[in-house]
C-alpha cells in the first residue's frame, strides 16, 4: 500500500527574491551573502534560509548568519560556525512549529512554521518469537541496560556537519516496511515502525548511507540484533538494526558508501531484512526523504 501525505511536504525559501532557490551545498555564496556589512545582515539572518520536508518524520537544512543563535519551539539548536544548521519533526508532531532567531547584533524574529500530517499504516508483523512480544522478566535487566547504551550514543550537538556529504541507500531491495507504521505484533499493538525496512538476502553489504562517526556498534542487542549508529552531525544519527555481521567499530569515522556490516534476521525480526531509523535529537525521522526512490522500484 504506498503512503499518502498531505500536501506541502517540500520547501525551499530563498532570502530575497530575485536570487532563485538556493542550494545548501553553495556554501561560498551564502556566507557571502550572509556577511553583508550593516543592518542588512540583520535582516538576512532573520530569515534563514531553509531546505527540505516541513511535515512529520522530515528533516529540513538550515542556513543562517554565523553566530546566529536559532531555537525550535523554545529548545536551542546547534548551529555551525558557518550558519548550518538542522530541524527534525517527530512522527507525531503537530500541525505547527515556532522558529526563532537572534542575531549577534540583536535582531530577533520568530515565524510559525506549517508542519504537514501524514497518514499513517497499519501493519500486521505474525510469526515473532514471544520472548521478543513481551520479554521475559529476566531479560529486562539486560534490556534497561542496553537502553542506556543508546541514550549515550546519541550526541546532540557534534560539530562536524557530516550530513553535508549527502545521503544514499545503505542497501538495496524490496521495501518491506515504511516509516511511522503503527505495528502490530503476532496481534498485540506495539510501538510505531521508526524506520523504513530493505528486504534482501542475509549477507547483502550495508553501507554508510552519509559520513559521519560510529558511536555504537554492538552484534547483539536484544531487540536489535547487530545494532550501528552513526553520528552525522548536530544531532542526527542513522541506525542500522538486524545486522549479520557489524563491521566497524565505536569511534570509526565512516564515508558515504563504505561498508559497515552485513543484511541479517538478528534480534526481532521474522526474515533478513535492514532497518535504517533516523533520529534528529529526540525527533525520530524517515530516512526514506532524504534518498532517491529504490533503484529498480
Amino acid at each position: 500500500m504506498p503512503r499518502r501525505r498531505f500536501p506541502s511536504p517540500v520547501i525551499k525559501r530563498p532570502i530575497l527574491p530575485d536570487m532563485g532557490c538556493l542550494v545548501r551545498r553553495l556554501k561560498t555564496l551564502m556566507l557571502a551573502l550572509l556577511l553583508l556589512g550593516g543592518s542588512g545582515a540583520g535582516t538576512l539572518a532573520a530569515s534563514p534560509v531553509l531546505e527540505g520536508h516541513l511535515e512529520q518524520g522530515g528533516l529540513v537544512f538550515g542556513k543562517t548568519a554565523p553566530g546566529t543563535k536559532i531555537s525550535l519551539d523554545g529548545i536551542a539548536v546547534p548551529v555551525g560556525a558557518d550558519g548550518s544548521f538542522l530541524l527534525g519533526f517527530d512522527r507525531d508532531h503537530g500541525p505547527h512549529a515556532n522558529l526563532s532567531s537572534v542575531t549577534p547584533d540583536g535582531h530577533a524574529q520568530t515565524e510559525t512554521l506549517a508542519i504537514a500530517l501524514r497518514d499513517w499504516q497499519i501493519q500486521r508483523v505474525e510469526g515473532v518469537p514471544p520472548k521478543y512480544v513481551t520479554p521475559p522478566a529476566d531479560e529486562l535487566a539486560r534490556i534497561q541496560r542496553e537502553v542506556a547504551l543508546k541514550k549515550a550514543a546519541r550526541p546532540f550537538a557534534t560539530k562536524t556537519e557530516y550530513y553535508e556529504s549527502g545521503f544514499i541507500w545503505p542497501a538495496t531491495g524490496r521495501i518491506s516496511g515504511v516509516f511511522g507504521s503503527q505495528r502490530f505484533y503476532n496481534g498485540e499493538p506495539r510501538k510505531p515502525h521508526y524506520g523504513v525496512d530493505v528486504a534482501a538476502p542475509a549477507g547483502t553489504p550495508v553501507v554508510a548511507p552519509a559520513d559521519g562517526v560510529v558511536t555504537l556498534a554492538r552484534p547483539d542487542m536484544y531487540f536489535e540484533g547487530g545494532l550501528i549508529f552513526i553520528d552525522h552531525g548536530q544531532g542526527l544519527i542513522s541506525v542500522m538494526m538486524h545486522l549479520s555481521k557489524v563491521e566497524v567499530k565505536a569511534g570509526q569515522k565512516v564515508q558515504k558508501g563504505e561498508k559497515i556490516g552485513a543484511v541479517g534476521a538478528t534480534g526481532r525480526a521474522t526474515g533478513p531484512h535492514l532497518h535504517w531509523g533516523m533520529w534528529w535529537r529526540d525527533a525520530h525521522l524517515d530516512p526514506a526523504l532524504l534518498v532517491p526512490p529504490m533503484p529498480g522500484k
